[in-house]
């Protein structure tokens, strides 16, 4: 009985029904619900899985370098970044016809390729790579990286490797040793790889291990920085004629404040994000000292919390209880986590195009809108995340007595008065912003446009002003010559930043109007919406009035029997799956909005946007389906070209996508039922009969066919967007 599955719980693995096959994968990473799992080796078996995920990533990454360096044309399009297609890698597909490898031969390629889209190349050009040999050496040493990180989890699974529960909890020590050494030191050593490596790389000079001892990155050395000169490090820098990658303009600079974009690459000087590198190493390294340790100097982060109490006493005991309860949870650690990186990987997706830091990719505008997409996907998906653990917190780890009062106990104490004002600031901006839409329509369809309800965004405008964008006429702050914010910054960083802000041909701030206005507004409605169902959830896992004893049961319960109806659906990990469909919804709304709006900007065509995006006809005519007639047109009567793969993928993210409504609108009876005459016909088939089993089949549960209908709703949409986003941009841009 005990080589059943699963091994680590013996109630699913007596089970005698197809139960114990289903439940067994659900859980087989919650480790904390394990038999004979103690909080050591918990935390032993998470810190070992680090280790694994890193593998992955690193392994990962030297894939893309192998395969670039094996089968793609990263140094012929050096020699032409705005002209060459980057290759991805190879296709061998024998089912290929002679139109297809026709079609798919390109980037100067021998035989059928895929583009690169993901900005690799760009990112290896702006660090300092060459040629395909760097590129070998950097998989090779990706792939030791990763080999050492899966020794180094094996490693911590020994006895007498394992580190103990004290040694996970000692906060200070981490935080130290996180700020300093991952932050500080990391950040440091790549403003060394810019300064060493990469700078010199953009003048022409190839640096590498062979000579890196030899080349001076400044022709000062590093007498200006023990004479204390360090200004001389920032002056001559790169002309605005500069060639990246040639000595043609270059300078010999390497820590400076321009501002703005190189003229050339329209990605951030080098230099100046050198010095950034070097700012942040050492703020960190800083802060890497701030917490006390050994030496009894420093703060404690306890002593710090049990401080925090509101004046007066009016708001609870603050803080106080915080400390023990965060360092004792690992869904509360890892939910702040969750969001911390998050909001990260969302700031990621704006700032990798409005402020782009890799040289010629804000020309690339397939890859461009493949970024942001990407991103903005990942933050999604990561800050629903954070409040499933949220929740899961306040079921498993939270203690009320040891909580009394303070922020977390208060927290639950309002949430009627938290979760009824989230829902009316979802329901008014639900009834206006599509109010407004359908006035627009109705407008548009009654022909009489004029009477439209257009907005101005002035608030969002003089915000653009203030920071120097200048065509709105506000005359404020840095838009206003004659100010003193103006005068002082006029000698370094000011004049290539309002170059690049007043610049119509980069992503930088860019202007704004009615249309803006209204889908900023359905965004806002879509993220209220969706941390609506969230907090709801999390603030109700401990218990309703119609359910006060819902936290035991659990995180995830399709219902609690027939006795107590209207138990079924109100667990917290169903107003997680609820919080997901919301969360595709605001994403969807953002990409499209980002999409449609820099297709008509790269087109030259800013008025299409602005004239269709202010009712919702134009939004489905002329963002949706005029960007879907070449991606339709992948294959046809008359045959097929490049984009075929893409419209197939259409096709088939439709396809994927409708079929998780069959699972979310029939529920478990149906499928029961099924089940069974499925059986019953299997067991009396010829050949089909010889395979027995002895589990007898169960439908899922209710949240199991919920996860299972949300799996293929959210793959499928995902699917399809991604098809048309890479169809639509490349099949105009190239």
């Amino acid at each position: 009985m005990a080589l059943r599955f699963p091994r680590f719980s013996q109630g699913l693995a007596q089970d005698p029904t197809t139960r114990r096959i289903w439940f067994g994968i659900a859980t087989a990473h919650d480790f904390e619900s394990h038999d004979d799992i103690t909080e050591e080796r918990l935390y032993q078996n998470i810190f070992a899985s680090h280790f694994g995920q890193l593998a992955i990533i690193f392994l990962w990454t030297s894939g893309n370098l192998f395969h670039v360096a094996w089968q793609g044309n990263f140094e012929t399009w050096i020699q032409d970044p705005l002209h060459v297609r980057p290759i991805a890698h190879a296709i061998w597909d024998p089912h290929f016809g002679q139109p297809a490898v026709e079609a798919f031969t390109r980037g100067g390629a021998l035989g059928p390729v895929n583009i690169a889209y993901s900005g690799v190349y760009q990112w290896w050009y702006t660090i300092g790579l060459r040629t395909n040999e760097d590129l070998y050496t950097g998989a090779l040493f990706l792939l030791f990286l990763s080999a050492l990180s899966l020794i180094g989890g094996w490693l911590h699974l020994q006895p007498k490797w394992k580190p103990r529960v004290s040694w996970f909890k000692n906060a200070e020590s981490r935080l130290n040793h996180h700020l300093s050494g991952l932050f500080g030191v990391s950040s440091l050593a790549w403003t060394g790889h810019l300064v060493h490596v990469a700078i010199p790389a953009s003048r022409g000079e190839y640096v590498r291990w062979n000579n890196f001892l030899n080349v001076l990155p400044h022709p000062q050395g590093l007498g200006p920085l023990f004479t204390g000169q360090w200004n001389l490090y920032a002056q001559n820098p790169d002309s605005s004629s500069h060639l990246f990658g040639t000595s043609q303009g270059s300078g010999t600079a390497i820590l400076t404040l321009l501002g703005g974009f190189h003229p050339q690459t329209q990605s951030l000087w080098l230099t100046d994000m050198a010095h950034h590198h070097l700012a942040i190493a050492i703020l960190f390294l800083i802060a890497g000292h701030m917490y006390r340790t050994n030496f009894g100097i420093g703060h404690s982060i306890k002593d710090l919390l049990e401080a925090h109490i509101p004046p007066g006493g009016r708001l609870g005991r603050g803080h106080k209880g915080l400390y023990d309860t965060i360092n004792n949870s690992i869904h509360f650690q890892l939910g702040l986590a969750l969001a911390s990186l998050g909001v990260i990987t969302s700031l990621v997706a704006q700032h990798m195009y409005s402020l782009p830091a890799y040289a010629f990719i804000a020309q690339d505008f397939t890859t461009q809108a493949a970024l942001y997409t990407h991103h903005q996907y990942i933050a999604g998906f990561i800050m629903t995340g954070a409040f499933a653990h949220g929740a899961i917190f306040f079921i498993r780890d939270y203690n009320p007595e040891q909580n009394e009062d303070n922020v977390l106990a208060r927290l639950l104490d309002h949430k009627e008065a938290i979760i009824s004002h989230l829902s009316w600031a979802s329901l008014f901006l639900g009834f206006h912003t599509l109010g407004l839409y359908v006035h627009n329509d109705v407008m548009l369809a009654f022909g009489t446009p004029e009477k439209q309800i257009l907005i101005e965004p002035i608030f969002a405008q003089w915000i653009q002003s203030a920071h120097g964008k200048t065509s709105y006429g506000f005359d404020v702050l840095l838009s206003s010559t004659n100010g003193p914010a103006f005068n002082a910054g006029r000698s370094i960083w000011l004049p290539g930043w309002l170059n690049a802000i007043n610049e119509n041909s980069n992503s930088l701030f860019l202007t704004i109007g009615p249309g803006d206005f209204l889908v900023h507004h359905a965004i806002a409605l879509g993220l209220h919406t969706t941390t609506l169902i969230l907090v709801k959830g999390a603030l109700d896992a401990r218990g309703s009035k119609l359910m006060p004893d819902k936290k035991d049961f659990g995180y995830s319960f399709p219902c609690d029997g027939p006795g107590r109806g209207g138990t079924c659906d109100i667990s917290a990990w169903d107003a997680f799956y609820l919080a997901v469909f919301w969360m595709l919804n605001t994403i969807g709304w953002v990409t499209f909005y980002w999409h449609w709006k820099h297709i008509t900007l790269w087109q030259g065509n800013v008025s299409q946007f602005n004239e269709s995006s202010t009712y919702l006809m134009g939004w489905l005519r002329d963002y949706l389906w005029l960007n879907s007639s070449q991606l339709i047109n992948g294959y046809n009567p008359f045959g097929m070209n490049s984009l075929s793969v893409w419209a197939w993928m259409f096709l088939f993210g439709h396809l994927v996508w409708a079929t998780g409504f069959m699972f979310l609108i029939s529920w478990r009876g149906y499928w029961q039922e099924l089940i069974e005459t499925l059986a019953w016909a299997h067991e009396r088939t010829p050949l089909a009969n010889l395979i027995r089993w002895k589990d007898k089949p169960v439908a899922l549960s209710i949240v199991q066919a919920r996860l299972v209908g949300l799996a293929h709703f959210s793959v499928g949409y995902i699917f399809t967007y991604a098809a048309f986003l890479i169809a639509s941009t490349s099949g105009k841009f190239g």
